[in-house]
């Protein structure tokens, strides 16, 4: 992918809605573990009919958020998904404009911060399945830092450009065939300001 295609920025609230529908999330989180997957593959994952599962790839597809993979198996009845970039930025500059898309914004990252916490919630529930390696291995803390705003992005870009030097590395190790150990791992950082 072209450094374009590794992150998309949305900047429009058509496609932010589109993908801040429960369900839809739900699908492009699923195609980032999968990275290419079919309605049926899709749907047994999330629970839902092929049928409303495929409409919402649609949904998706439409605002460019993913799009047809071409076949990946012989029978070509199937009709394969992909995303059309490795990550999405959404960022707050990119809605104060209006209060519409202000509210729009933030309803998203409202539903987005939900269902983090949803699977955060579910590895806690499952915890004892891991085993001691990646129990050690996992990590929740909460740091209290005294910075400015321009202190704060800068971490953030150092937090991300650490994130990728990892996917990364993670990626060429599977291109390579290196899979054995590996596990599908969300971070999840939330850095902001607050006071008391």
């Amino acid at each position: 992918m072209t450094e374009q295609e590794r992150d998309r920025r949305i900047t429009d609230v058509g496609t932010l809605k589109a993908l801040a529908h429960p369900l839809r999330s739900q699908l492009y989180r699923g195609l980032t573990v999968a990275r290419v997957a079919t309605a049926s593959q899709l749907a047994a994952q999330v629970g839902e009919a092929v049928s409303l599962v495929s409409y919402h790839l649609r949904k998706l597809a439409e605002h460019g958020l993913i799009e047809e993979a071409g076949a990946q198996s012989a029978d070509g009845r199937e009709r394969w998904w992909r995303r059309t970039s490795d990550g999405l930025r959404i960022q707050d500059a990119d809605f104060r404009d209006a209060p519409e898309r202000a509210a729009a914004h933030t309803a998203a990252s409202r539903l987005f911060f939900e269902q983090r916490a949803d699977m955060y919630r579910h590895f806690l529930d499952e915890r004892a399945r891991w085993g001691a390696e990646w129990n050690a291995a996992a990590e929740s803390s909460e740091t209290n830092l005294r910075l400015t705003a321009g202190e704060l992005a800068e971490l953030n870009q150092e937090l991300l450009a650490l994130l990728r030097r990892y996917d990364e590395r993670g990626r060429a190790a599977e291109a390579a065939g290196d899979t054995e150990g590996r596990e599908n791992v969300q971070v999840h950082t939330y850095a902001f300001p607050f006071r008391f």
